[in-house]
């Protein structure tokens, strides 16, 4: 079986390409593929391979203490869902075009997986105040499934997300409004730039979909999660929808 995992962190970076080269070389040592991105504000990884393989490259990270509190996604599979390996350094690790939202500082208030599926099984959350639940991913990933109810937006792109999201801001001034991603990356970004934007309300799914089905399964969720590798999709019990081994 092959680790799959998913990881970001936000951190200031000074050397990208330095960092990256190091990733790179630790990768292309265990013949570990998928991709990996740097950036002045931290590093994005999504990776498949041997279990040590994957592991000495998360172990770069690990030596760094810019990285401290690093949290990885892990799931298996039998085949390995990526072709190659790419490693690329990038203006954002997850393009949004919004200044001031990396969470260097400090990021929005998010829910756990527990407290969100309490408050879907209660309709509300603790203050009794009605909840919406925001899909902060485009229109290719949330055809594979979504929350039950969920608000999601026609867009290709995630830049997109601020003016989709405009015609429905005035009926969820009265909501909690909890924004979430595949992985919980948008999220972080979308929920800083809502805030900001005046929507006070915005909470985000700590951990995104991925860590909600780690922790809680698929309580509320109708569907599975789209992945952007050969597995196509997860099942809340982390099974991937294609797993051909060769």
């Amino acid at each position: 079986m092959l680790l799959n995992i998913a990881a970001y962190h936000f951190a200031t970076v000074d050397a990208p390409d330095a960092l990256a080269a190091s990733l790179q070389a630790a990768a292309e040592a265990g013949d570990v593929r998928g991709t990996i991105l740097v950036a002045p504000e931290g590093v994005n990884l999504f990776l498949a391979g041997n279990e040590p393989a994957v592991e000495a490259v998360l172990d770069v990270l690990r030596a760094d203490a810019r990285f401290d509190g690093l949290e990885v996604k892990r799931s298996w599979s039998r085949a390995q869902p990526f072709g190659r390996l790419k490693c690329k350094v990038k203006p954002e690790i997850i393009t949004f075009r919004r200044d001031g939202t990396a969470p260097l500082d400090a990021r929005a208030p998010a829910v756990d997986p527990p407290t969100l599926a309490r408050w879907i099984a209660q309709g509300h959350d603790d203050a009794g105040r009605r909840l919406i639940l925001l899909d902060t991913r485009n229109r290719e990933e949330y055809g594979y499934g979504t929350f039950e109810n969920a608000l999601t937006l026609p867009i290709d792109n995630f830049t997109d997300l601020p003016a989709a999201l405009a015609p429905h801001r005035e009926g969820l001034a009265d909501a909690t409004v909890v924004s979430f991603c595949t992985g919980g990356i948008r999220c972080e970004k979308a929920a800083i730039w809502l805030q900001g934007d005046g929507m006070d309300n915005v909470l985000q799914l700590d951990g995104g979909i991925l860590g909600y089905f780690e922790r809680v399964g698929g309580f509320g969720f109708d569907g599975r999660c789209f992945v952007f590798d050969g597995r196509v999709a997860l099942a809340p019990d982390l099974s991937p929808l294609v797993d051909d081994a060769a």
